[in-house]
Order: C-alpha cells, then structure tokens, then sequence
C-alpha cells in the first residue's frame, strides 16, 4: 500500500511539472543564437534579493527545455529567492553538445554578474548559489570545477560521473552523444567534461538524490560524495528514501520543502 502511494504521489509530482508554469517575470538573450536566453523572476519587494543560477536538464537533448524548471524557480520566487532560468545550446542543436552546450553555461552565468538592467540591480551576488537537475547537476558542478567564482553549488539528481554515465548506458549513451564518443574515442572531453574527474576545493557542494531514481541511479552521487570528501572538498550529500528523478523539483512534493529549505540555506550568507 505505501508503495502504490509512493508510485501515485510521484505521478502526481510529474503531472505537475508537465503543465505550464507561470510566466517569468523577463526573458532575454545572452547570444545570438535562439536557445541562448535567461527566464529571470524576482521576488516582491525592494531586494537586493539572493540569486539562483538554474541549469535544466533533459541529458542534453535539444528536444527538452527550460519549461518544467520554471514551476521551480516559479516556488523559489515566492520563497523571496531570485531565479535565472537559463536555455542553452543541447545535443542536436548546432554548436551543442560538448563543448559549446558548456560554454552557453559560462555566457550565461557572465551574464548574471555583468548585467546592469535596473529590474536586476536588486539581486544580491553575495547571495548566489548555482543550481541544476539531472543534466543540468552536472552543468553546474562543472560551472564550479572551471569558474571559482561559484561557492555555493547544488545538485539535484545529478549526472557527475561521466565515465560511469557511459558505463551505464544512461538514456541510450547520452553521455557520448554529448561528449562525442567513448571515454576510449575522447579521453580527454571525459577529463574535462565529468565533476568527479576535477577538482573543486572552494565551493560548498550539496547533492540531493532519491534512492528510487530510474533515470539517474543514486549510486552516481553516493560514490561521487564519497570521492570528493576523501579529496577534502565540501560535499554534503542528501539522501531522499524512496524518491525518484522528478519529486525533487516539483513543487508540492512531499519532499519539495526539503529540497526548499536546502536552497535557502545555499542564499543565506
């Protein structure tokens, strides 16, 4: 019975996610290219207010965007946290893949602490943490590993290691499609590419992942956690019993306040 709970409650979560969210409050480009724009939502109130950078995910296919994140950043916004919603360039979109899906990341976090549209200036970069989901977990965590200016990360459900990705088979070799081939084919896209190959000693990590995810197993961030913190660096990881891929960022979730609370501890300095 609590199991056929379980299973119904996370349905719910991914019906959620499905519909359309709220409109943010600014959308604009950072490049030229039609994928590379910022969903922006402020909080009420004069501010300055703290900041999430957000990555989606989708195992960086072009054929999943940005939309299911904004219920996300939507609930983080009435929470008096700010969101930066970012699209970016995905495997089979031209210049996506790696490495320009990445280099989207860094033109759009850039863009997040030049900009100087008088709407942004109540951001607080003091504030900001550097968040992502599945695919874009990863993103982040690689934002942290090339740019030191990011010293306060959060994974949710992310694909960090990926060698193991790739061992795995994940979404029918995603990991290659992205990377362009086997970690035999590109080493070297795999050193660069994968958290749990790069150092990241100066950002606070946080991980949340659900033991019943199916579309990225829990084993993924156990082992990454384990890794980092022989290394020394700041890794907390966040175990949600029985939770799969899409709980964790679907508001009104039975773990959607944990997951919240978590957020607001990464923008509290």
């Amino acid at each position: 019975m609590l199991r056929r709970r379980s299973i119904l409650l996370c349905v719910q979560s991914v019906d959620r996610i499905e519909q359309k969210p709220p409109q943010p409050d600014l959308r604009f480009p950072y490049g030229q290219d039609p994928n590379q724009f910022v969903d922006v939502r402020i909080p009420a109130g004069k501010g300055p207010h703290p900041i999430v950078f957000f990555i989606h995910g989708g195992y960086w296919r072009a054929k999943y965007d940005l939309t299911y994140a904004g219920h996300l950043c939507h609930a983080l916004k009435q929470a008096g946290i700010a969101t930066w919603n970012i699209e970016y360039r995905r495997v089979g979109n031209p210049g996506g893949g790696w490495p320009g899906t990445f280099e989207d990341v860094r033109s759009a976090y850039r863009a997040l602490r030049e900009h100087k549209n008088d709407s942004i200036a109540r951001l607080d970069l003091k504030r900001l943490c550097v968040a992502g989901h599945s695919a874009g977990g990863h993103l982040a965590l690689c934002l942290a590993a090339f740019d030191h200016s990011v010293t306060h990360v959060l994974s949710l459900a992310g694909v960090l290691d990926l060698r193991r990705a790739w061992d795995l088979r994940l979404s029918n070799d995603a990991a290659a499609a992205f990377l362009g081939g086997s970690p035999a084919d590109v080493p070297g896209h795999y050193r660069e590419a994968s958290p749990a190959e790069r150092s990241i000693p100066q950002a606070a990590q946080k991980l949340i992942h659900g033991t019943a995810d199916r579309d990225v197993p829990y084993e993924i961030s156990e082992s990454y956690a384990a890794k980092k913190k022989k290394g020394g660096e700041h890794v907390e990881l966040i175990t949600l019993q029985n939770i799969g891929h899409f709980e964790i960022v679907s508001p009104g979730s039975s773990v959607w306040k944990q997951v919240e609370n978590t957020f607001i501890s990464l923008t509290r300095r």
